[in-house]
């Protein structure tokens, strides 16, 4: 018996570029870029200063009102997923829990508690630096002016809250977005870097296709935009550091001009669904969810070709999964963070999977580096592309370098997307994931 085919119903995005799949695509497709100095906290002491941060939100209005205390104890990367979460569910037509309660729910369609699941990517969670670092001044012994492990078990520690580790616990995405919108199916949360929002998405497949679920919701989301998640990348030399004047130009995937990426903040939440569920409830379909492929880089990702080889394989993979062969190809959303090697290595390895003549955009021109978040918001502009048949451009990408042997899309396109494929990797971590999206026919 064959595997029940999973499609796409719903797109929840929450990321720099606005909150909720049309604010996102209209500005894609516009080829806009909202990188700007960051505002969070003050950069003037690093290399990079810009990155792509969220508007101001409340994360009390995607929750019911019982809900509301639950909010204290998340911290922004959770605070996303919620939002994405909220705007999944109601972009897909599921009158869930969440929905229920706040007063919202106009459609008809209650998923099955039992039969609704979670895979959810996680990145590090940084911790408050001020609250932390507040406590730990009450840990410094006076008569040395020294940090204190004693005085820190004693005093310290007091002054945190006693729930202060269930903020930062990567787990905890999941937890709240399930318990909010009612997912009693399997969950599972997926902690690989960049790539977990594709691997995360790929679970997902799987759990409907093996009968745990009917439904389930799934991505990731990550916050880059604090002082820890900057000097990480920093210190790993992944990032820009020739935009601070021209933030908005920073990163550009695949120019011969790249230098780096930015920091960002944001994610994605997909809802998939069995494909007789979804259109049981007549409800609307992005694209089908036909393959998924995973591999491992057990090289150095300074290594171009040892890169190109993983993401070659973890793409062949999905195209074997689907049933596609590289003619059956018509776009490619890539990951192309903007660093030299990665841009370069990425490219090699689409080219030896589909060809060079497939076009391929990236988006983080546009918003910069999500972490854990960036495959989600990705996967979305894929099935985006095969529902609407448009393509955005690849933001700030004006020369394609030559040394990339790829097709990249510099200008907003329209034409039919039957096929599409979008990769993903754990910067330095050796993960990969790819998926393809089909568009839906009987």
């Amino acid at each position: 018996m064959a595997d029940p085919r999973v499609v796409v119903t719903g797109l929840g995005l929450a990321c720099p570029l606005g909150i909720g799949i049309k604010n996102v695509w209209e500005k894609l497709l516009a080829g806009r870029s909202v990188v700007r100095r960051i505002q969070a906290f003050d950069p003037g002491g690093f290399d990079s200063q810009v990155g792509g941060e969220m508007d101001a939100f409340k994360v009390a209005d995607y929750v019911p009102k019982s809900y509301r205390k639950s909010t204290k104890v998340m911290a922004r990367d959770i605070e996303i997923a919620v939002v994405a979460a909220y705007e999944a569910v109601k972009d897909a037509g599921l009158r869930t829990k969440c929905l229920i309660e706040r007063g919202e729910a106009q459609a008809p369609a209650v998923p099955d508690p039992t039969r609704f699941g979670a895979n959810i990517g996680a990145g590090l969670i940084c911790a408050d630096l001020q609250e932390l670092s507040g406590a730990m001044y009450t840990a410094i012994d006076p008569a040395t002016g020294q940090f204190s492990l004693t005085r820190w078990g004693k005093e310290g520690m007091n002054n945190l809250t006693p729930l202060w580790l269930l903020k930062f616990l990567p787990n905890m995405l999941a937890c709240h977005v399930t318990i909010v919108h009612d997912a009693q199916a399997p969950s599972n949360t997926i902690t690989c870097g960049d790539a977990s929002s594709h691997l995360a998405i790929g679970e997902a497949q799987r759990t409907i296709q093996r009968g745990a679920a009917d439904v389930c919701i799934c991505g990731g989301a990550e916050s880059k935009m604090n002082p820890m998640g900057l000097i990480r990348q920093s210190l790993l030399q992944r990032l820009a550091t020739n935009g601070n004047d021209k933030p908005e130009e920073a990163c550009k995937p695949f120019d011969v001009c790249r230098s780096g990426s930015v920091i960002a903040e944001g994610g994605g939440l997909l809802i998939l669904e069995r494909l007789e569920h979804a259109r049981g409830r007549q409800a609307r379909i992005y694209a089908e969810v036909a393959g998924f492929g995973a591999s491992t880089n057990p090289g150095s990702w300074t290594d171009p070709k040892a890169h190109a080889r993983a993401v070659q394989l973890s793409i062949q993979r999905a195209m074997a999964d689907a049933g596609v062969k590289p003619e059956h190809v018509d776009l490619v959303v890539a990951f192309a963070p903007g660093t030299v090697l990665h841009d370069l290595g990425e490219a090699m390895g689409i080219a030896a999977a589909v060809g060079g003549k497939v076009p391929v955009v990236a988006v983080k021109g546009a918003m910069g580096i999500c972490g854990a978040g960036a495959g989600a918001i990705e996967t979305a502009v894929a099935a985006m592309a095969v529902h609407s048949g448009q393509i955005p451009p690849t933001t700030n990408c004006t020369r394609p370098d030559p040394q990339c042997p790829v097709n990249v899309v510099c200008q907003p396109a329209r034409r039919e997307v039957k096929v599409a494929v979008t990769v993903g990797y754990a910067l330095g971590g050796g993960q990969y994931g790819a998926l393809v999206l089909k568009k839906c026919v009987e």
